[in-house]
């Protein structure tokens, strides 16, 4: 985050909580973790945990730990755990020096596992897991207890030793916590602690073939950093007795409080790790950062900027309960942002040739435009004019409905920092096509002023064609066609196959295809649009129309 751009702050009931434990003197800083697990990209909704995470601290002072969850081995990746860094790190945010993994309290963790054994708390179970998932009973059924439940103590840790130095196979057996198999809390009846993966972890090699389930690894982990709030997503609060049964059961050296709030679900969008990673497998998208993707990767390669993301967390608030924000909230963020802090550049994505008749032949000249109105310090560039130019093909129609102020034949129209033109002739192809405009422009009204004061009602975009540069352009719309995606059971189905149109031949300013650096433009009066960060050529990425088009056409 810049040092001029104020800490994330998010007037909720977390804010109240912490502002409370301080002043009561409960802690004297407050320690919080983002905890992700290195199985895939970061998502949307991650980026909420992540500002509220660490927006707390900037607020409130203390640090946020990034821990990661590495406890299945099976899953996780160097690929995902360079991704988590890049992706928080870009969204304006450190951690410092208090990065941690799960990883780093294995042996910890599993001696407070014999201790739990030892307090006759354990046992190792032989049960297949869908014979636990049956035994396991309903939410209006009690759960049948194990036959192996009653194992004796020297027996269980027998059994776990063996386990952990590799005698069985993967399944063969768990280690369970022996609490209440008649609980109302399902995650109460007898929760795996431990299973069997016979495969190679990313830090710690081989040393371990056996690894703590995430309910068991993650209070205890809290526990050891010190964490204060514990924050996490609805989903958890279930989870919640457990915790807290588990750090009372152990010798840990604090005792962390778990806070839930709302998870962040948005229309049109689909923020499910395990969905996004089919859709990855499945070919449906170009990888996990195909802008489509509502991954913090795929939105830095679409061109939003991670003060917009901040700011639409701010707007979509810190809640108990679950709700659904409209996606044109997140949009709104992105404009708000990109119309302050982008340039303006003209760009013409079906180009439309004219051909001006009264303008010499051969002759160009260079015109003063505006890089941004809404910050006079962004300066100004030159943009060559000539006798011939590109217009976009919606802003000419032959026989124009009454409210149609563009160009038509015998129409006067400014086009933008140049000259007041006015189309005499439109040629066509064999096929009737409009292929060209044949017009005339005023030489008095350089600038787009006339010196009688006339006026006209419409301003246009152009692009002079024997200096325009060729590009593709990528116009991106929601990756769903629905705003419940999902909601009958299929979410592949709702996919939407108009998610990506490719124009090929859109017409650019020279300056676009000079300047390098990747931050989002406006092209104006079309939106906002990046460079693409991975395409070979000169190909711009659509960020957000300038307006809601998307859901004033729903």
């Amino acid at each position: 985050m810049s040092e001029t751009e104020a800490p994330v702050v998010v007037n909720n009931f977390l804010r109240d909580i912490v502002s409370a434990d301080l002043a009561s003197g409960k802690h004297k800083e407050i320690v919080t973790r983002f905890p992700p697990e290195p199985n895939g990209y970061l998502h949307l909704g991650h980026a909420k945990a992540i500002c509220i995470n660490f927006g707390l601290v900037e607020e409130f002072g203390g640090r946020c730990h990034l821990r990661y969850d590495d406890t299945n081995p099976a899953k996780e990746e160097q690929e995902y755990i360079d991704a988590i860094e890049a992706d928080v790190r870009w969204l304006g945010f450190d951690w410092g020096r208090h990065l941690y993994h799960a990883s780093d309290y294995f042996e910890q963790l599993y001696l407070w596992a014999e201790t739990l054994i030892e307090k006759g708390l354990a046992y190792v179970d032989d049960q297949t897991p869908d014979e636990m998932r049956l035994n396991r009973g309903t939410l209006t059924e009690a759960g049948k207890p194990s036959p192996f439940r009653e194992r004796a103590v020297a027996e269980n840790l027998d059994l776990f030793r063996r386990m952990k130095a590799g005698e069985f196979p993967n399944g063969a057996r768990t280690l369970r916590a022996k609490i209440d198999m008649a609980s109302g809390n399902i995650n109460l009846r007898d929760p795996v602690l431990y299973r069997i993966i016979h495969t190679p972890h990313p830090r710690t090699g081989t040393t371990w073939c056996i690894f703590p389930m995430y309910d068991y690894a993650h209070g205890q982990s809290d526990a050891l950093e010190h964490v204060t709030h514990s924050l996490c997503t609805l989903e958890y609060d279930d989870h919640r007795p457990l915790y807290d049964w588990l750090l009372e059961q152990l010798p840990v050296p604090a005792r962390p409080r778990q806070y839930e709030f709302a998870r962040l679900n948005m229309t049109y969008t689909v923020l499910s790790k395990r969905s996004l990673t089919q859709f990855v497998k499945e070919g449906h998208v170009d990888g996990w950062d195909d802008p489509r993707m509502p991954t913090i990767a795929g939105m830095r390669r679409r061109g939003i900027p991670p003060e917009a993301i901040r700011d639409f967390v701010k707007r979509a608030g810190v809640a108990r309960a679950n709700s659904v924000v409209d996606i044109a909230m997140f949009d709104a963020a992105v404009r708000e942002y990109l119309n302050k802090a982008a340039s303006r550049y003209m760009a013409v994505l079906k180009p439309l040739k004219v051909v001006i008749e009264n303008y010499p032949e051969g002759q160009s000249e260079e015109l003063e435009a505006v890089n941004n109105p809404e910050d006079p310090s962004a300066g100004s560039r030159k943009v060559p004019f000539s006798r011939e130019l590109y217009i976009e093909q919606d802003d000419f129609m032959e026989n124009p409905p009454k409210k149609f102020f563009r160009l038509s034949p015998g129409m006067e129209v400014r086009l933008r920092y140049a000259y007041f033109i006015t189309c005499r002739e439109a040629i066509k192809d064999a096929a009737g096509n409009i292929v060209e405009l044949r017009c005339t422009y005023d030489p008095a009204t350089k600038g787009g002023n006339a010196p009688d004061g006339r006026k006209v009602k419409a301003t246009m975009h152009w692009v002079s064609a024997p200096h325009a540069v060729n590009a593709e352009v990528r116009i991106y719309n929601t990756l769903f066609s629905r705003p419940d995606p999902g909601a009958d059971g299929d979410v592949v189905k709702d996919l939407n196959p108009n998610s990506l149109e490719v124009i090929a031949d859109a017409k650019l300013e020279p300056v676009l295809a000079a300047r390098n650096e990747k931050t989002t433009v406006q092209f104006e009066r079309l939106g906002y649009f990046v460079r693409d960060s991975k395409a070979k050529g000169l190909v711009f990425n659509r960020t957000v129309g300038l307006r809601d088009s998307f859901a004033k056409a729903q």
